[in-house]
């Protein structure tokens, strides 16, 4: 006898559904996914969902099915389905909460073992998934499973540096990192354009002045609203958040003791100068003692699980899906061993982590050809490999360098410095001058290396370079023009407007 088979009605028939509507819909479309071993929407005629519900009758597995042709809100319900899973026709199958997919990925998932493993799982746990710090990759991964139907949590609490002060949700991107970076950087720019206003003809009498406070307080207003923006975002997903400090205990449990808040304190301070025997004295709420970053994972209990941590770099070794060596214990961000330190990366990855524990998904996060930029002054952009990684991967004879200064058009009326910004490109002679390497130090090198990254994941070569037409006049139309390569010896100066 085939096990029971249960449908459901959610709704009645709205034209279109109010928030409060979708909200109702919503819970009660998470609350049949969480307590339902097997969860089926389908709609009655289909004959994959047929297949479906005949391969867990065969398994003695009871089921539960939502026909969606039957139900009032059934379009409603598809489309919220979509917004869950990116996934547009049915059936569409939960198993534990996990999002398996359509026919084809359950049969797929039945063949490789997945889906025998999935209906194993037992709810021994409070939540399906703790992540440990609110950082970008983080709060990519708790969305990304909350969307697939789990039950997720989020710790973040970091201690505060400098002392008194407390982070927000978001990790160092947002609180001190390349969100107030850029636009610090921004306002140096400003500075400048001021300064070559006049040479455009700009007249103004009044004595222009920097005030730091203004800029400090408009920049952390905007941090505090990215800050909230997360919250609301989690909350959203059904995320419980709990700004608390996380640390391991023993496998599978972890222990939230919330650190008490530091009141800002004073430091008496007392230093000798290097070059000098002058004596500092003064008082401060805040002595840097190194400019740089280090992991925070040597004091959240991982010791007490067994996961390796590097004695090198005190980073965390993962595989190739970001598993530790504990096999339920996983890392992504800043703290894995030999990985780029980039907001993008740490939410491709998490994203793309979540999707496979809970997804059925098999795709890995890409660390190749990742594209990255340093705000400084004058910006520096980069994809692949440098100079130096590429003759050690390829051998200097196998390559060819091309490159070149460059006078940004902007600048020539203002009269700065020329022969400051550069461009190069490395190229693999042996696989048709494909280019490994991309390098640019100029204005907005980051609006430029993000196309150029774009193009070299498809494959770009010098050819294919020569062959673009040139936007002109700006500096990213240097790449479609190189040709001097470093090996001629030639002289890259430019002399004049190109």
């Amino acid at each position: 006898m085939s096990p029971p088979e249960h449908r459901y009605r959610l709704l009645p028939r709205t034209a279109r559904p109010s928030p409060e509507t979708r909200e109702e819909l919503q819970r009660r479309l998470r609350g049949l996914i969480e307590n339902n071993r097997v969860m089926i929407f389908n709609k009655s005629y289909c004959r994959h969902g047929q297949r479906v519900k005949e391969l867990f009758s065969s398994l003695g597995v009871a089921y539960n099915i939502l026909e969606l042709d039957q139900v009032d809100d059934g379009a409603s319900i598809q489309e919220m389905l979509l917004e869950m899973t990116n996934q547009k026709t049915v059936p569409s199958v939960f198993v534990n909460k996990v999002h398996v997919g359509g026919c084809d990925r359950v049969f797929q998932a039945h063949q490789s073992g997945l889906l025998q493993k999935l209906l194993q799982e037992n709810s021994a746990y409070d939540y399906d998934l703790i992540v440990i710090g609110g950082g970008s990759g983080g709060l990519s991964c708790a969305k990304e499973a909350a969307n697939l139907g789990k039950k997720v949590m989020v710790l973040d609490y970091v201690i505060p540096s400098p002392r008194g002060t407390t982070w927000g949700l978001g990790g160092t991107c947002v609180n001190v990192g390349c969100i107030p970076k850029k636009l610090m950087h921004q306002a140096a720019l400003l500075g400048q354009a001021l300064r070559d206003s006049r040479k455009f003809g700009w007249e103004y009498s009044q004595k222009v002045k920097h005030n730091w406070e203004t800029m400090v307080e408009a920049i952390q207003n905007h941090i505090s609203s990215l800050n909230w923006g997360y919250r609301v975002s989690l909350r959203e997903k059904g995320v419980t958040y709990v700004n608390s400090y996380g640390e391991f205990v023993e496998q599978h449990k972890i222990k939230i003791q919330q650190l008490e808040k530091g009141l800002p304190g004073k430091l008496k301070v007392s230093a000798k100068s290097t070059e000098g025997s002058n004596m500092i004295e003064d008082v401060y709420n805040t002595v840097l003692l190194a400019i740089g970053r280090d992991t925070y994972v040597r004091k959240i209990g991982l010791e007490k699980i067994g996961v390796s941590i590097s004695e090198r770099s005190g980073k965390i070794p993962v595989n190739d899906v970001e598993q530790t060596n504990v096999p339920h214990i996983y890392a992504i961000g800043d703290i894995l061993e030999g990985k780029p330190e980039l907001t993008p990366v740490a939410i491709q990855a998490g994203k793309l982590l979540a999707r496979r524990l809970f997804g059925g998904s098999l795709e890995k996060c890409d660390y190749i050809n990742i594209p990255t930029t340093v705000f400084t002054p004058l910006e520096y952009g980069c994809c692949g490999l440098s100079e130096e990684a590429a003759i050690e991967v390829y051998k200097n004879e196998n390559l060819e360098v091309f490159h070149s200064f460059f006078l940004p058009l902007e600048w020539t009326v203002a009269r700065r410095e020329s022969n400051t910004c550069y461009a190069k490109i490395i190229c693999n002679k042996l696989d048709s001058d494909r280019v490994i390497g991309f390098h640019v130090l100029g204005p907005n090198a980051g609006e430029i290396t993000q196309g150029f990254a774009a193009a070299m994941k498809c494959g770009l070569t010098k050819q294919l370079l020569d062959n673009t037409v040139g936007i002109h006049p700006t500096c990213a139309e240097v790449f479609t023009t190189l040709d001097i390569t470093k090996s001629s010896g030639l002289d890259i100066t430019q002399r004049g407007c190109g």
